[in-house]
């Protein structure tokens, strides 16, 4: 049997972040977690790594998404002294901005592997070096050049017809949940919207539209993938938007982006970079947006403010989200900024999440209620129970048992046909919260435990 070499790039990489064997391989297994896989990886599967052993790929890619987090920068295979991914099964598809991408062309590869459900891909680990990329992503890439598009000519007629095409996916997706429809959706991105943007245009300022509408499908799949529970194919998608809204030139819509990813950083425990991609986005859209937009931008700012314990300017941010929604009443909001409906209700229901965050559940369930009553129920049905079912978890917080039971009946009422990873999710949870009180014999704990149990065996 050959003598193994010792992978000296991996054990300097190591004693770079000062990470011990122990350590590293409770990482891998955390990141594996966070994709639903089991590994086992200890101390010792480590230290056979270090010494030569070549770990097998979803370990190996656990490895680098680890190490990229504790060391705040990208670490590859390559750079790991592991072998390089096989053709067609890179994962790092998507994680990288700058002049020399180009988002029409990975937004294609990223959505052909969510249509065919390639593996590698669609469990990919959410990234923390990626969610900085935003950050400092050079404008030179508004100003790339269109002379190599070619192709059929495209006018207004063509770009609206998109524009209503991507409307009707997202009402779907609110009605329905993010898993239907999401193999449709993603071909469509692929072999409709892509080649638009390809084509030529009858005036620049048609192209920046296509482009704008581009990056609103981009966001829409990487929110169906997100409500999927695929993290990392939902981040790969959200910056191809981004990437897209910053060439588009749309005024705000790359801020919306970042707020964006900023709150799926703060919804997976991951606060790093997302109080600033908050308050960049909150920056580009200032002054660029209609009030009612820029209160979106703020609420937002106010969640990452109170994640990160800055109680006063959180509250701060609040006011001055109310306000925005007050000053611009009855303005006109951009397409894109309707992703969960209007800015009214998705306000409400954040300003619950910062008053949760900040301890406050009396005021928080009250405003999560509210949040889900000033929904229209039959088009964002899902939103409207995951509302409920927040705001029933704040009322158990307050030992309010019985009431819980009464908002979380409601919010089931309203999952019936809806396919979604989290309401899945909100409903186990549901009955991991009932637990205590079914084993003591509350007769409402009891009966919803049945519901919600009947309920996950038809999903």
């Amino acid at each position: 049997m050959p003598k193994r070499t010792p992978n000296t790039q991996l054990k300097d990489l190591l004693a770079e972040g000062k990470l011990t064997y122990e350590s590293t391989a409770r990482s891998v297994r955390a990141v594996a977690a966070e994709l639903g896989e089991h590994l086992q990886t200890n101390k010792s599967a480590v230290h056979h790594w270090v010494y030569g052993a070549v770990p097998d790929g979803l370990a190996a890619r656990c490895l680098a998404e680890a190490l990229s987090r504790r060391l705040g920068r990208r670490i590859t295979l390559n750079d790991l002294g592991l072998p390089s991914p096989t053709p067609g099964e890179d994962d790092s598809i998507g994680l990288a901005l700058g002049p020399d991408q180009d988002a029409v062309e990975v937004l294609m590869t990223i959505g052909e592997a969510d249509v065919h459900r390639r593996r590698f891909l669609t469990a990919s680990a959410y990234s923390m070096a990626a969610a900085v990329l935003p950050l400092g992503y050079v404008k030179e890439m508004a100003e790339r050049t269109a002379a190599a598009r070619g192709g059929a000519v495209i006018g207004a007629a063509e770009v609206s017809a998109v524009r209503d095409m991507v409307g009707l996916f997202a009402e779907m997706d609110e009605r329905l949940g993010g898993q239907h429809g999401r193999a449709a959706f993603a071909q469509y991105l692929i072999t409709d919207i892509a080649p638009l943007c390809q084509a030529r245009f009858r005036n620049d300022d048609l192209r920046c539209q296509m482009l704008s509408v581009a990056s609103s499908a981009a966001h829409l799949a990487g929110w169906k993938a997100y409500d999927s529970g695929e993290q990392g194919l939902a981040q790969r998608y959200y910056l191809q938007s981004f990437a897209l809204a910053v060439e588009s030139g749309e005024p705000g819509q790359d801020g919306f982006v970042m707020r964006t990813m900023s709150q799926q950083g703060m919804k997976l425990h991951r606060p790093e970079h997302c109080l600033d991609l908050a308050a960049s986005g909150l920056a580009r859209a200032h002054g660029q947006v209609p009030a009612r937009a820029q209160a979106l931008f703020h609420i937002t700012h106010a969640h990452a403010l109170a994640k990160t314990g800055q109680r006063r300017q959180a509250v701060a941010e609040i006011d001055a989200a109310r306000a925005a929604l007050d000053t611009g009443r009855g303005d006109q909001v951009p397409f894109w900024a309707l992703a969960w409906g209007p800015p009214e209700a998705t306000v409400v229901s954040r300003t619950a999440k910062v008053l949760e965050d900040l301890g406050d559940h009396r005021r928080a369930s009250q405003y999560y209620a509210h949040a889900a009553a000033s929904r229209p129920s039959g088009t964002y049905v899902r939103i409207v129970a995951l509302d409920l079912v927040a705001a029933a978890e704040s009322q158990l917080k307050q030992g309010s048992v019985e009431e819980a039971c009464t908002t979380w009946s409601r919010a089931m009422d309203h999952m019936d046909g809806v396919a979604s990873a989290r309401t899945r999710k909100a409903v186990r949870n549901i009955r991991r919260n009932l637990a205590p009180y079914r084993c003591r014999g509350l007769r409402c704990a009891a009966d919803l435990d049945e519901r919600a149990t009947s309920f996950l065996t038809r999903v």
